[in-house]
């Protein structure tokens, strides 16, 4: 049977390559089984071009990229936000004649012709911590400089500082499954409703304790940790089932307040991390939700 590929472009901006570095320790599939094996039965994943796994670099690297960008059948995925300040020259993707060609300009270049383009993390789905006030480098997460320049392509938004490897891993094989996910398969911010469908607050294991009104003062104490700076009451993602490193543990088994890093307001709102959210702070989170 022949095997038919994916092709995947990955472009990284302003960010910090964790995103990268958390696919990099799935568990299952393993990062090797993702490049070299059928992600589903008859299909493989073709990672064209990445910054940091590829081995090519240099000329040669974007001439590939570029080659594939032609035929029109790939998955366009950013990591980290995108600078637009001074024509976005805080960030550059190889060069042309000698002179650096900006992140920003690539991505208007290779979106235009993607199948999506999938903003994995909260830099790319948001603008994250690059995007935090004030903002010197004017970051834009993925979707906004796509309905800037009326470029029709869908977008799917994958947040989290960095997100569970689980949520790329399923969300690609979703796609190769069955196609893009319908709109209804979408929340209001273009996440995934399989992952970002319900409340850290409503699965929490403290929760009982926020029922009976017991909270906890100092950490490492019994009681909900929403007078601690818990975020989990604003915040939607599969964490409390999925759990990281395995199935190992998470962050509010591991003692520390939920930070809200899948939502627009992390990290302006979201912080300071280890206090609570005001009324103020949660006026704000509605208007940028609805925005």
């Amino acid at each position: 049977m022949q095997v038919k590929e994916q092709a995947v472009i990955w472009l990284q901006g302003a960010g910090c390559s964790g995103c990268s570095i958390s696919l990099m320790n799935s568990v299952s599939p393993t990062i090797r089984n993702l490049l070299l094996d059928e992600i589903v039965p008859g299909k493989h994943l073709n990672l064209v071009f990445h910054p940091t796994l590829m081995a090519a670099s240099g000329e040669i690297s974007i001439e590939v990229m570029l080659s594939k960008s032609r035929e029109k059948d790939y998955l366009l995925v950013v990591e980290g936000a995108i600078p637009t300040a001074r024509d976005g020259i805080f960030a550059t993707v190889g060069e042309e004649e000698g002179v650096p060609v900006t992140f920003y300009s690539r991505f208007k270049q290779l979106s235009e012709n993607a199948l999506a383009v999938v903003a994995l993390g909260t830099c790319a789905a948001f603008g994250g911590i690059p995007g935090g006030e004030p903002n010197p480098t004017g970051v834009k997460p993925a979707m906004e400089v796509l309905k800037e320049e009326n470029i029709n392509v869908p977008c799917i938004n994958l947040p989290g500082c960095p997100p569970h490897p689980d949520w790329f891993v399923g969300t690609i094989a979703y796609i190769i499954l069955n196609g893009l996910p319908a709109q209804e398969k979408l929340d209001e911010l273009k996440r995934p409703k399989f992952i970002y469908g319900s409340l850290i607050h409503e699965n929490c294991p403290r929760r009982p304790y926020f029922d009976e009104g017991k909270f906890a003062k100092n950490f490492g104490e019994e009681g909900c940790l929403y007078e601690l700076g818990c975020k989990g009451p604003f915040t939607y993602s599969d964490c409390p089932v999925r759990h990281w490193n395995g199935g190992v543990n998470w962050v509010i088994g591991a003692g520390s307040p939920c930070l809200g890093c899948v939502e627009p307001i992390f990290p302006d709102i979201s912080g300071p991390f280890y206090k609570k959210i005001s009324s103020w702070d949660k006026l704000k989170l509605q208007v940028k939700k609805e925005r």
